[in-house]
């Protein structure tokens, strides 16, 4: 089996024993030096570790100061974890559709979606590639809303030269798939030092100093052994990613012309990271998503079905009185559409020529 994912590391195990012999195991100077080497990669001053990427999420709307009834505006095409967090801080969730060409949201979409009690813009950087920010940053300013960037996908992407995380609060998640992996964590990354301090109090159960509660707080930290996991990786992120690149493009000459099948296009201006390889069978392919999907398995390649479903079409969601559903008929093609295929940095030449030969012959090309 070719895998979808692998999860290496390995070079952590300097650092993670530097840790259990300095006694120092939760939040401490490790973390430290992680926050400061992802501050530099989101190219912002401040970056801010958390437990989980859901969490990041959490604290960067509650920061916010929103009040019953003030809305958020995102993709209903993402993981639940972006719609779990607006609930779980209090917001309402308001959707509005994609585009197909690069599976973010649609700057018109969201013209359309905001309202009176529109306070936030969450925009999800999918995949790997950023969100047309040259249009939805203006669009928040001419509305005086905030930019949630859920970024949890997209460490080292770009627009336009500038990287995922710098528009607003950005939110990355450091899951055991993810490009940079704590196995478990999350990042807040931010300009503003005032926010900044907030979040540190936040994610340490509202304490500044020991015993001294400033707000009502969370559990959100991060321990110093997770982040000795990510450094490394972190160094050699561009390394990382590079090889990604150069997966994606093998698999976009190998995977060309084939009918029914659409493979993602890198838009100009940015910067892709590859997190996923995400094509589209359309109507015209020799077979189903779902046929293709387990055809594929059967002849081992890993795949994935990035997501299935809209995130409110789902029964615990479908009547919640904080999520405002809508037509999205672009996001709803795409979710009976997509499949991801493997693109990591493990790949070999000859995997990408296995995998670029199985799909041509499952879709008869």
């Amino acid at each position: 089996m070719i895998p979808i994912t692998v999860v290496d590391v390995a070079d952590a195990e300097p650092l993670v024993l530097e840790v259990l012999r300095s006694g120092v195991i939760a939040q401490g100077p490790m973390v430290k030096r992680f926050e400061d080497a992802f501050a530099e990669v989101a190219g912002v001053p401040h970056a801010v570790a958390v437990n989980n990427g859901t969490t990041a999420l959490v604290a960067a709307i509650e920061v916010l100061d929103l009040q019953p009834g003030d809305e958020v505006v995102t993709t209903p095409f993402t993981f639940v974890a972006t719609l779990n967090a607006i609930l779980e801080a209090g917001a309402t969730a308001r959707f509005a559709d994609i585009s197909r060409t690069d599976f973010n949201l649609d700057p018109n979409s969201v013209a359309a979606a905001v309202t009176d009690r529109t306070k936030v813009l969450m925009p999800v950087h999918l995949y790997g590639q950023t969100a047309d920010m040259g249009k939805l940053v203006p669009l928040a300013e001419e509305h005086g809303l905030a930019v949630v960037e859920d970024a949890a996908q997209a460490v080292g992407a770009t627009f336009d030269g500038r990287p995922a995380g710098s528009y607003g609060i950005g939110c990355f998640s450091l899951y055991a798939t993810k490009n940079v992996t704590t196995a478990e964590g999350g990042v807040i990354t931010t300009s503003d030092a005032a926010l900044a301090d907030r979040l540190r109090v936040l994610r340490n159960q509202g304490m500044r100093a020991r015993y001294q509660y400033e707000v009502a707080g969370h559990n959100y930290r991060l321990t110093d052994l997770h982040a000795a996991v990510g450094i490394p990786q972190l160094e050699k992120l561009s390394t990382l990613t590079d090889a990604r690149r150069r997966n994606a493009a093998a698999l976009t000459e190998g995977l060309a012309g084939i009918p029914g099948l659409e493979t993602p296009a890198v838009l100009p201006g940015r910067e892709h990271v590859w997190h996923q390889y995400t094509v589209l069978v359309t109507e015209d392919a020799a077979v189903s998503r779902d046929e293709f999907a387990a055809k594929l398995t059967e002849r081992g390649i890993g795949n994935g079905t990035y997501y299935p479903k809209l995130v409110f079409d789902y029964d615990c969601y479908r009547d919640h009185p904080r999520v405002i559903a809508s037509e999205a008929p672009v996001a709803t093609k795409v979710a009976e559409q997509a499949l991801s295929l493997p693109v990591h940095p493990k790949l070999t030449a000859d995997q990408i020529d296995t995998i670029v030969t199985t799909v041509r012959e499952v879709l008869g090309a």
